[in-house]
């Protein structure tokens, strides 16, 4: 099993088969991906953090805890990490019950290599894009932070479409004042457009996910 690292995207497999592990760390390696392999469920909720990225291979079907009873366990510690079920033909009602708890995919066993290295892809995607919209969102957070409780109110009226005669009403200050309000408010958040300050504002106000 190669070392854990911290924002690496990595694929995460768990499953209790030795020969499944094994495979799966081979043609992961293939391609140059980059895999963990645990035996249990148990093993792996020991060391899954929310610093973890890239996706994880869960059989749904194990001794001890089973991959549903994981999933459920890692939603409630904030893990967003995208989850493919791995499944047996036998196990697929378990697969579509994962699926409605919140799993990504499933793939039956045996599968097609290409297949799976082609979701496995996806989903690494998917988790990267998650991770630059939840940066996206904190870093425009933090600029926002640097206005005063005055330029936040204009703030919130430019992005209500307001026009600075129409803000200065509603604030009881001048048209000119709004003007210099909304040059230090871009001069802060750091853009040179109403368009750029408008998508900043948008990406600020996006609900945080766990």
């Amino acid at each position: 099993m190669h070392s854990s690292s911290a924002r690496v995207p990595i694929v995460y497999v768990v499953d209790d088969d030795d020969a499944v592990r094994g495979a799966l760390d081979a043609l992961l390696g293939s391609v140059r991906l980059r895999c963990e392999a645990f035996a249990s469920a148990e093993d792996f909720l020991a060391v899954v953090d929310r610093t973890m990225r890239g996706c994880i291979l869960l059989d749904v079907r194990m001794p001890g805890m089973s991959g549903l009873e994981l999933q459920r366990k890692l939603q409630e510690q904030g893990i967003v990490l995208p989850v493919v079920i791995v499944t047996g033909h036998g196990d697929v009602p378990m697969a579509v019950r994962a699926l409605k708890a919140g799993a990504s995919d499933f793939i039956e066993k045996p599968f097609n290599e290409q297949d799976l290295l082609d979701r496995i892809q996806k989903y690494l995607k998917d988790d990267q894009d998650y991770w630059q919209a939840q940066q996206a969102r904190e870093d425009a957070a933090a600029r926002f932070s640097l206005l005063t409780p005055r330029e936040l109110a204009v703030m919130e009226l430019i992005a209500a479409g307001g026009h600075s005669k129409r803000i200065a009403a509603q604030l009881g200050i001048q048209g000119r004042t709004v003007d210099v309000h909304r040059f230090n408010i871009m001069r802060k958040v750091g853009v040179r457009t109403l368009a750029e300050l408008l998508q900043f504002w948008s990406s600020a106000q996006q609900t945080p996910q766990s």
